[in-house]
């Protein structure tokens, strides 16, 4: 009888975790636990796989001849993701970037501000920030209308609702820019190459501004890390020193100050990329408080100048932001080759990075996708496959990021794998349902999304 009760409780252990498993899926348990989970999961691939480890070796051979050129233009076919696309009008360029207007009050807080947080959400930053950007201005929707557009997840409406946008790890600047333009009845408009002035110019004309900017924190092991982040600025306060930020990470995040270096320094790190969301009938003002901003190609080439200056004067995790960003700005002046050698010059300086204390940026291909560009227009299709596996491989614990899957998959019918390339679009679409890029590249194949 005791040998019989003994093997009755055996059962009880499947029983057990099948009832545990139940729980750990009900929506009200899942967005508390869900986070924990996979940070455990994320934590044990790191440890056998450092991310930061991992090291991307340019070719340094570019292979652009008459054949070459003409094949890529050729396979242009391929949906290409336009970061700087813009329906706002552009001025001519001015020669300075020096903005004369009367003197800017010394501290100026917009009134009106709704704070949106990113938490109970996976990689929600771009979507709280766009909110409170058209929140404003008196948009209605909520960081989730956002969020179903900018990131959609996998399709699965279950999954999508357990996971709330967990592959996707980030929303780049120009899907929050076609978000507002194409769904709403305002305008927003971005630039390379911003500057101090020019965000308390904006804000003190009433223009609240999105800037993209990168910020340390340490990890489970004790190192700095290098993450990116969008930092809604609604003031500033020369008294205090400092920007006056609503931080959607943070807890409080709310009116918190962001000393002018420190916010400086994580701007530098996306070329001082920011992002303006307006009334449409006020476009007129705005483009004339940007001055010579107001010209897309300016603001870029000015972006290209300051980059140049910091390769001169930085070192350590700046420095290699500083050649990043130089290769950026010649990806948007469509200066392919010049970009490829800036990013050739950016990863031999991130190969050499002291580690001692704080890891290599790794999360920097999640944001940014200027060295694909410029690779794959150099014709140097191996060195986009070789950074995109690094990227998806050694970087990430799941390779769930979109943008590298499209790249490769265009560098891998290039080079006349078709099959792999055809794997890869349809990945893309995994991580990101009907992601136009993805869908064209297939259709062009004659294939089914």
């Amino acid at each position: 009888m005791k040998r019989f009760t003994k093997v009755n409780k055996l059962w009880l252990i499947p029983l057990a975790l099948m009832l545990a498993i139940g729980l750990y899926y009900l929506p009200s348990i899942n967005s508390h636990l869900a986070w924990r989970v996979e940070s455990l999961r994320t934590r044990i691939v790191y440890f056998f796989k450092p991310p930061a480890e991992a090291v991307f070796q340019p070719s340094e051979k570019t292979d652009l001849t008459i054949e070459t050129v003409i094949a890529t233009t050729r396979a242009e076919y391929l949906l290409t993701l336009t970061p700087q696309a813009t329906s706002t009008p552009k001025l001519g360029p001015s020669p300075t970037s020096t903005i004369t207007s009367t003197p800017l009050p010394a501290s100026v807080i917009l009134p009106g501000v709704i704070y949106v947080d990113q938490h109970n959400r996976w990689n929600y930053c771009g979507p709280a920030n766009l909110t409170m950007a058209l929140n404003f201005w008196g948009w209605k929707g909520n960081r989730d209308d956002v969020a179903k557009v900018v990131k959609p997840g996998s399709g699965d409406l279950k999954k999508d609702f357990i996971e709330r946008g967990l592959p996707d790890k980030n929303v780049m600047p120009y899907e929050l820019m076609d978000f507002v333009n194409e769904n709403t009845e305002y305008r927003a408009l971005m630039r390379y190459g911003g500057e101090e002035v020019l965000v308390k110019r904006l804000i003190a004309a009433g223009f609240p501004v999105i800037a993209e900017k990168g910020y340390y924190e340490r990890d489970y092991n004790g190192k700095i890390d290098w993450l990116g982040h969008y930092l809604f600025t609604t003031g500033y306060d020369n008294a205090r020193g400092g920007f006056i930020v609503q931080d959607a990470y943070l807890k409080p995040g709310k009116d918190l100050l962001s000393e002018y270096t420190n916010y400086l320094d994580g701007w530098r790190s996306f070329n001082y990329l920011f992002m303006v969301v307006y009334p449409a009938n006020r476009e007129a003002e705005v483009l004339a408080l940007l001055g010579p901003w107001a010209d897309e190609k300016w603001a870029t080439q000015h972006a290209l100048e300051l980059a140049e200056k910091e390769t001169q004067s930085l070192s350590g995790n700046d420095l290699f932001f500083a050649w990043f960003n130089k290769g950026t700005s010649h990806v948007a002046l469509q200066q392919y080759v010049d970009a490829a050698m800036a990013y050739d010059q950016a990863f031999r300086l991130y190969a050499n990075l002291n580690t001692d204390l704080g890891n290599r940026p790794f999360r920097m291909m999640w944001y940014q996708t200027g060295p694909y560009f410029a690779y794959y227009y150099s014709a140097r299709y191996q060195d986009v496959i070789n950074l995109a596996n690094t990227t998806l491989n050694d970087t990430i614990a799941t390779p769930t990021l979109e943008e590298s899957l499209i790249w490769r998959g265009r560098a891998y019918y290039q080079i006349g794998n078709t099959k792999n390339a055809v794997d890869d679009f349809r990945a893309a679409l995994k991580v990101h349902v009907n992601w136009a890029p993805a869908v064209q590249a297939l259709q062009d194949l004659g294939l089914q999304p």
